[in-house]
C-alpha cells in the first residue's frame, strides 16, 4: 500500500471517527411546552427541567409553548419542534384530543412524547405525568374550602378552559365526594380560560349572580389570582374566600389581605423537573412506558405507570398564613 493509500485511509478514519465522537456529544434536546408563555407555573416547571437537565449532563431543555392557551398554537409548537428534530415533547395540553394527530406525528418521527401536568389522550403520547393523584387533588380543593365553611354554604368553581383536561378531571372527582358535605351547594362553574382579566371578570360575575357566595373555588394558578383580586376590589374580603390550586408567590397577597384563607399546589418546579427525567429515560431508552413500569426520576425517587400508563408525582401540599412566608420566595 502506498503512502499516499495509507494516508488518505487514515484520514478517512479520522474524519469517521471525529464525526462519530461529534455524534455522540450532541445533547439530547428535550421540548417542555407549556399551555402558554408568560404562566408563572410554567416558567418555574421550566426552571425545574433546567435542573434536571443539569444532573443528567449533555441535555438541552426548550422550554417554549403558545400565546394562549389554544390548541392550535400548541399544534403549531409541536409541529416547528418535529422540523426541528428534537429527542422528546413533554406536554401540558390545551385539548387532550386536538393536539393528538400532530403529536402522533411527532412519534412517527422518532420522538418521545409525554404529556404532563394536563393531560394528552393515551393515541397521543406514551405515558402522563399527573401532579398528583386526581382524586386527592379533587378531595382537597373541596376540602380546603369547607374547613371554612363549619356551617356550609354556596361555592362557585372559576376553572380554566371548558376543555382542559385536568380541571375537568379534578371538579369530576370533587363532585364524586360532595355527599361527605351535604350542607355546601355548588351553585356554578365558570370559565376564564386560564386569562387573567377573563377570569377577574367571570368572578365578578359570579359576584353579582350570587350575592350570598361564601367561596370561590380555582384549580388554576392564573384563576386563582385573579378571583382574589376581583373579591379584594368588590369589598368581599371576609365574605368569598377564594381558594384553590396556586402558586406562594403570587397568591401571598391574598392570604395576607385574607381574600384567601388557604390553597394548594404541588411544586411546579418537582413536576418539571420529573418530567424532564421521564422524558430524558424513555428517550435514552432507559426505561419503557408501559402498565407497571417503574421510571426512576433523580432526587423525586420514581413513578409507577397505571393500566393507562398515567403516573402520578405527589400529594398537594396546603399553603396558609403559618407558612406562606416560608414558600412565597421559592415558587
Amino acid at each position: 500500500m502506498t503512502f499516499n493509500r495509507r494516508l488518505a485511509l487514515g484520514l478517512g478514519l479520522a474524519a469517521s471517527l471525529l464525526g462519530t465522537s461529534a455524534m455522540a456529544q450532541d445533547p439530547m434536546r428535550i421540548a417542555l411546552v407549556a399551555k402558554s408563555l408568560g404562566n408563572g407555573f410554567f416558567e418555574a416547571a421550566a426552571r425545574g427541567a433546567e435542573e434536571a437537565a443539569a444532573e443528567l449532563g449533555n441535555t438541552e431543555i426548550i422550554y417554549t409553548g403558545p400565546t394562549s392557551t389554544t390548541a392550535e398554537g400548541q399544534i403549531e409548537v409541536i409541529n416547528s419542534l418535529i422540523a426541528q428534530r428534537v429527542d422528546a415533547i413533554a406536554i401540558s395540553a390545551n385539548d387532550p384530543d386536538a393536539v393528538v394527530p400532530a403529536l402522533q406525528k411527532a412519534m412517527q418521527r422518532g420522538i418521545t412524547v409525554i404529556s404532563w401536568d394536563s393531560g394528552v389522550a393515551p393515541e397521543g403520547r406514551e405515558m402522563h405525568l399527573a401532579p398528583s393523584s386526581d382524586a386527592l387533588i379533587g378531595q382537597t380543593i373541596i376540602k380546603l374550602a369547607a374547613d371554612h365553611l363549619p356551617e356550609g354554604g354556596k361555592v362557585a368553581v372559576l376553572s380554566a378552559t371548558s376543555t382542559s383536561t385536568n380541571q375537568n378531571v379534578w371538579i369530576a372527582e370533587m363532585t364524586k365526594v360532595m355527599d361527605q358535605y351535604p350542607d355546601i351547594e355548588v351553585v356554578a362553574t365558570v370559565y376564564g380560560d386560564d386569562l387573567a382579566d377573563k377570569s377577574y371578570r367571570e368572578t365578578q360575575g359570579l359576584i353579582q349572580t350570587y350575592p350570598d357566595l361564601d367561596a370561590i373555588i380555582a384549580p388554576t394558578s392564573v384563576g386563582i389570582v385573579a378571583a382574589a383580586q376581583a373579591v379584594q376590589d368588590a369589598g368581599k374580603v371576609g365574605q368569598v374566600n377564594v381558594t384553590g390550586l396556586g402558586l406562594p408567590s403570587e397568591m401571598a397577597g391574598a392570604i395576607e389581605s385574607g381574600a384567601s384563607k388557604s390553597f394548594a399546589i404541588w411544586n411546579p418546579v418537582d413536576l418539571g423537573y420529573t418530567a424532564a427525567m421521564i422524558a430524558h429515560a424513555l428517550a435514552s431508552d432507559a426505561a419503557s412506558a408501559e402498565p407497571g413500569a417503574e421510571i426512576a426520576t433523580g432526587r423525586m425517587g420514581s413513578v409507577t405507570l397505571d393500566d393507562e400508563t398515567s403516573a402520578a408525582m405527589s400529594e398537594p401540599f396546603t399553603y396558609d398564613a403559618s407558612n406562606i412566608d416560608e414558600f412565597k420566595s421559592v415558587f
